[in-house]
């Protein structure tokens, strides 16, 4: 049977191919979070719970992700960002399968993630919301107005996933905003924060199926922006298409992955 670590590299090797034939840049934020989405999919979402993609320029990882359940075509993926596309550079539309909202404007995901998780509790359901972001997007007030609900209501049914791989669209998070790792101000609020690595699937199991009765979990992923591309870490990776070599460069890395 197939393991996980080896769908991920070659939902990798499928990403990398799709981005590179439409010359789509956020290659960089997509390939930080893929090992996340696809445990999240693969492993610990159940039928009746949700998710949100907050971070929306990730979509290419999230189609990615659907690709390899069976969800979304080679066909589908061929499309991706075209004219005409059900497969938009930001997630919107009933093309996307299981997609409950559009998003790209960053921030608004918590607050999504929120309300639906207390719907759920008000209507005594066993449903679990996780909801992914990036790390920039905590420097919006709504995620931390988010949080604070979160906290208030004791939404232990709501996990709440930070990417983060340390950059952003003008340079790193410390330069930006003094701000590296956010776990000691997620704690600081009283959320549960559980820290792990964003690119170890066993790890991200782990850290999402950690719950405390009565208040809501934030798991602060470290990851890589641009993993196993020549920019990796960089911030043309947030950017710019993958040029032949960096393709070619990046496949290898793929091809590693398997054991």
């Amino acid at each position: 049977m197939e393991s996980l670590v080896e769908r991920v590299a070659a939902t990798r090797h499928r990403l990398l191919k799709m981005h590179h034939a439409t010359r789509s840049g956020h290659v960089g934020g997509n390939l930080s979070c893929l090992e996340i989405l696809m445990t999240l999919h693969h492993r610990v979402l159940g039928p009746d719970d949700r998710f949100i993609l907050s971070k929306g320029h990730a979509a290419g990882a999230l189609y990615a992700t659907l690709w390899s359940l069976g969800k979304l075509s080679d066909a589908d993926l061929d499309t991706f960002g075209q004219d005409d596309s059900l497969l938009p550079g930001h997630p919107s539309g009933a093309g996307v399968p299981g997609l409950l909202f559009s998003s790209g404007s960053l921030g608004h995901g918590p607050s999504l993630a929120a309300g639906l998780a207390l719907a759920a509790h008000h209507a005594g359901s066993a449903r679990r919301v996780f909801c992914l972001c990036s790390d920039g997007e905590w420097q919006e007030g709504s995620c931390w107005e988010a949080l604070t609900f979160t906290l208030h209501q004791r939404l232990d049914n709501l996990v709440l996933i930070i990417d983060q791989n340390g950059l952003q669209g003008f340079g790193t998070t410390e330069e930006v905003i003094s701000c590296a790792d956010l776990t000691p101000r997620l704690a600081g609020f009283g959320a549960q924060v559980v820290r792990a690595d964003g690119h170890d699937v066993e790890a991200i199991e782990q850290a999402l199926n950690t719950v405390r009765a009565g208040t809501p979990t934030v798991v602060v992923m470290d990851t890589v922006k641009g993993r196993g591309a020549h920019y990796a870490g960089r911030l043309e990776s947030h950017y710019l298409p993958l040029s032949d070599e960096q393709l070619s460069h990046a496949l290898a890395f793929a091809g590693r992955d398997i054991p």
